[in-house]
């Protein structure tokens, strides 16, 4: 049921590209236990309200430590796979993964490491990019994820976006969001939902980058 729900909401939104002349901004996130992932959808609906801009949502195949394993070409459920297409196609970029020690999930970093090609043609130079993450707690490597996340980017000359302390949220949160990017703090056992400030703090992101986007041009 999943599948075919989001089989659905991927072709209407491909229509509405079609129709309307969309620029596409990717959301290119990992999620485990689906905190980065609801986040990535609300980084996406901000995007989505922005005239002339709509959410391309990707997501990274699980790295696994047996050697032999490969994954299936297309997911079960959820977004499909990243591909080296969708960062030359993109005009700007939300980058999500919890944290792992302090930086992104191996996952995720497994296909930023692999974008020597089109580091080497420049293909996202000169475009935004926003970051986002969800830790265990509010002092767990929550910034310095973000932080971390935002190194590979200024390499492909990628223009970062932060959250502007003119969103009221930022001042008043006492759980996720950050002047580095939207986040979440879910807590020790991961139950903690993704709360209204930390919700408003992901759809300004991708608003204000999709803002930027169309500032910035092709």
């Amino acid at each position: 049921m999943a599948g075919s729900y989001n089989s659905v909401i991927n072709l209407n939104n491909f229509t509405k590209h079609i129709e309307n002349n969309m620029a596409d901004i990717l959301v290119l996130y990992y999620s485990q236990t689906g905190a980065v992932r609801e986040l990535a959808t609300h980084i996406a609906r901000g995007i989505d309200s922005v005239a002339g801009m709509s959410a391309r949502v990707r997501t990274v195949p699980k790295v696994s430590t047996v050697t032999e394993a490969v994954a299936a070409a297309v997911p079960e459920t959820g977004p499909p796979y990243v591909t080296s297409a969708d960062l030359r196609e993109c005009v700007g970029l939300a980058l999500g993964s919890p944290t792992r020690f302090g930086n992104m999930a191996a996952s995720l970093k497994y296909f930023i490491d692999g974008t020597g090609g089109e580091w080497m043609s420049g293909a996202l130079v000169g475009k935004p990019a926003s970051v986002f993450t969800s830790s265990s707690s509010m002092h767990g490597g929550n910034e310095s994820t973000l932080l971390s996340m935002m190194l590979p980017l200024l390499h492909h000359g990628m223009v970062i976006v932060g959250v502007p302390y003119t969103e009221t949220a930022l001042s008043t949160t006492d759980q996720g969001g950050t002047p580095y990017g939207a986040s979440h703090v879910a807590g020790a056992d991961g139950a903690r939902v993704v709360s209204d400030l930390e919700k408003s703090l992901a759809f300004a992101a991708g608003k204000r980058l999709a803002v930027l986007a169309g500032k910035l041009g092709p």
